[in-house]
């Protein structure tokens, strides 16, 4: 019998603000947002506590937050200061495991399935992490414990902020049985809608299903859901990311409509800053797709692609002509190219785009 694997998901608590709070001590007890300016059009990056008891969230509209929060304190990110903390809390990390795998900025998974430290517990060495993330950086994190991958994440979320939530082997089915859809990582706004327009709700509903009705009415998606209903999740850590994709985009300050409008913006902006990054990226440039993506004024993200080995500024003028076809009299909001980049082994993703 394989040994019984220790997951930890550490994730800090409102990252940005909490960086901005600690080295601003007036900001401390206020509505703050990190993000675009009021003036500008933008959405906010993070916000802390005080400015979540308005329903304010991270990508929320700068506009539709001051709606929500008019005495809200907006300051502008600094990013450089935020890799920084960053490393200096991965530099705490690799004191317990080096088994680590990034998400951002402020999150990771740890498997100290091996690790002897804190007499090989998960739970005593999650302790000791947000502990020193505390005493040394100043920083509150939240942490989950659990045998298996996307339960960690999981339960990083059941006691935010500054606490942790433990997932033993003989709970987990009884807690994934109860777990909302919603609390998956990777089920987004609309596959929710379509899980619950077919009457399902918690992951109990999915383990109770057929599976091979659940592979005709939601494909790859209601495979893993089946899966991880029944408490499955082989992944492991992944410590060094291969990068997929490159791209770029535009949020603009006033909205544009016209395919000329959208050109000029592709000819003398994105594609130029595109070309730049894929050099820096991949030195072969070597891709497999291209694409592009619009946010009408509605919010409505839609994206096209196409197999495309080169990249060529041409041929994204028949890919925004097919975009424009879903416009429906919609002004334009967000702008954005991206390439997929050739894999070293064959990929099993669908789509670059994060939608």
């Amino acid at each position: 019998m394989s040994q019984q694997r220790k997951i930890i998901h550490i994730d800090m608590d409102c990252f940005y603000a909490a960086v901005e709070m600690r080295d601003n001590p007036q900001y401390r007890g206020r509505p703050l947002a990190v993000g675009g300016n009021q003036k500008q059009r933008g959405v906010l990056s993070t916000c802390n506590y005080e400015a979540r008891q308005y329903g304010l969230h991270s990508a929320m509209p700068t506009a539709q937050a001051f709606k929500l929060c008019p005495h809200l304190l907006l300051v502008p990110g600094r990013m450089s200061v935020y890799k920084d903390v960053s490393r200096q809390i991965h530099t705490i990390f690799h004191r317990y495991t080096h088994i680590i795998e990034p998400l951002s900025l402020d999150e990771a998974y740890l498997d100290v399935s091996n690790t002897t430290l804190c007499h090989g517990s998960a739970t005593l060495i999650a302790e000791a992490i947000r502990r020193d993330i505390w005493q040394e950086l100043h920083l509150t994190a939240s942490a989950g414990v659990a045998p298996i991958k996307f339960l960690a994440k999981v339960a990083s979320d059941m006691n935010k902020p500054n606490g942790q939530f433990v997932i033993p082997p003989d709970k987990v089915q009884a807690v994934v049985d109860k777990l909302p859809l919603e609390k998956i990582p990777g089920v987004g706004k609309v596959s929710l809608e379509k899980l619950h327009r077919a009457g399902f709700y918690l992951c109990e509903d999915i383990k109770n299903s057929d599976y091979r009705d659940l592979l005709i009415k939601f494909g790859r998606l209601g495979a893993s859901l089946w899966k991880k209903s029944h408490g499955v999740d082989a992944r492991d850590i992944v410590v060094e990311r291969e990068r997929k994709s490159v791209g770029v985009e535009r949020t603009f300050s006033e909205n544009i409509s016209s395919y000329e409008e959208c050109w000029q913006v592709i000819e003398q902006k994105l594609f130029p800053e595109l070309d730049q990054r894929l050099t820096k990226a991949s030195p072969e440039r070597a891709i497999i797709k291209q694409g592009i993506k619009v946010k009408f004024a509605d919010f409505q993200l839609t994206t096209i692609e196409h197999i495309h080995h080169q990249l060529e500024l041409d041929d994204f003028k028949g890919l925004l002509s097919d975009v424009l076809k879903r416009q429906q009299g919609r002004e334009i909001r967000l702008l954005g190219l991206s390439v997929m980049l050739k894999p070293e082994l064959p990929a099993e993703q669908l789509s670059f785009f994060d939608i």
